[in-house]
């Protein structure tokens, strides 16, 4: 048995074809309906290439595409959307309100009272919603969980997370930049710039790594230079449950840095350190003991980590990877509630996790506005 898939937005921009791939990357899924771009020749053009076989199921909006599938015996299992940030809120909306699943590429919404209206129609609806988080995808992330989670590092006593970038610094010296454009656009992206498009991202992968999330945060937020209608660097200290400490920086100026997503785990015990640049490993340290180096797909790993992996040890796993990991356990899950199946020990982070990344961005934003006191993050 495989889901059917529909697709919103995805024609326009690179990461539309990442969850493509990553949604039939395991054969549990097949690409059955879109609306991929509001330009209706591109959007056939994209369906062709994307093989939709009917011409009926290529959609010139998402509403008609919502209601349509909704009412075919055949209709999609599930939608994808991966359209731009400020769009996220109402196509979600309208797919759960016409009870069809939902994997969304991150954030979930613009602010914390949509996301809770969408928490809300999803569980009220028995509807499973996907937040694609992509670093979460890694093997080597949920071997950190499983280690820290059998207490191999004790009991955790600090947090370091850290995601420099330069692209934003590198695109206002070219003539152009699509991305810079509206990622820099408070009405297409939201409040803020830096700490929501990336700082969401550092805040999910601790929490996957170690199930700890933020209780309180005070936040620095930079525009780098002045004149950007955003900020452009943040630096946070947070408290996250049970009082243990943590700083996080991002940066999308760091001149120097492209995606080096580095998320460091101190315990009473040792330690567990995690970085894009090397995804496929994992240093861990154990206190008075000499560093080692765990890889992707070896026999001492945890199941749970060996079964996100997919090529032989010594073979390098990426993004694309990754995406797939997130989808597969996402498929997994939405097949077994579909056949009364087991769902094993595959996880993706969920619409809880995409509410609890709005709830830490907005503490960032009060804390930043009052002068960089601590707030407490969410409803506590």
């Amino acid at each position: 048995m495989k889901l059917k898939l529909g697709m919103v937005g995805g024609g326009g921009g690179f990461i539309g074809d990442v969850h493509r791939h990553g949604a039939l990357m395991d054969d549990l899924a097949v690409l059955t309906a879109g609306c991929f771009t509001r330009n209706a020749e591109k959007n056939r053009a994209v369906a062709e290439k994307w093989n939709v076989s009917d011409p009926a199921r290529v959609y010139g909006s998402y509403t008609e595409m919502a209601k349509a599938e909704a009412a075919r015996e055949d209709g999609i299992d599930f939608v994808s959307i991966t359209t731009p940030n400020d769009t996220h809120f109402p196509i979600a909306k309208c797919f759960l309100e016409h009870g069809i699943h939902v994997m969304c590429d991150k954030p979930l919404a613009l602010n914390a009272k949509e996301g809770r209206e969408l928490q809300r129609l999803a569980k009220e609806r028995g509807l499973l919603f996907g937040v694609t988080y992509t670093y979460t995808g890694y093997a080597m992330v949920r071997q950190a969980r499983e280690m820290i989670d059998a207490g191999e590092i004790g009991k955790i006593t600090c947090i370091q997370g850290e995601y420099p970038q330069e692209w934003l610094a590198v695109s206002l010296v070219a003539e152009h930049s699509e991305q810079a454009t509206w990622r820099q656009d408070p009405a297409r992206s939201g409040a803020s710039g830096c700490c929501a498009d990336i700082g969401t991202h550092v805040e999910c992968l601790i929490a996957q790594m170690t199930g700890l999330h933020p209780k309180r945060v005070i936040a620095r937020f930079d525009r780098i230079p002045p004149e950007m209608p955003l900020e452009s660097n943040a630096q946070m200290m947070v408290d996250f449950d049970g009082g243990v400490p943590g700083l996080l920086w991002t940066s999308q100026v760091a001149m120097g840095h492209e995606t080096e997503l580095n998320v460091r785990i101190f315990g009473e015990k040792g330690s567990i350190e995690w970085s894009h640049l090397r995804p496929w490993e994992l240093r861990v340290t154990r206190i008075n003991q000499p560093p080692q180096t765990y890889t992707a797909n070896r026999d001492y790993l945890y199941p749970a980590a060996k079964e996100l992996c997919r090529l032989p040890s010594g073979h390098i796993e990426g993004f694309y990877e990754a995406f797939g990991n997130l989808y597969r356990g996402f498929c997994v899950h939405l097949l077994a509630r579909k056949t009364g199946g087991d769902p094993g020990a595959f996880r993706y982070p969920t619409i809880d996790d995409g509410v609890r990344g709005i709830e830490f961005v907005d503490a960032c934003l009060e804390s930043n506005a009052k002068g960089n006191v601590w707030v407490p993050v969410g409803d506590q």
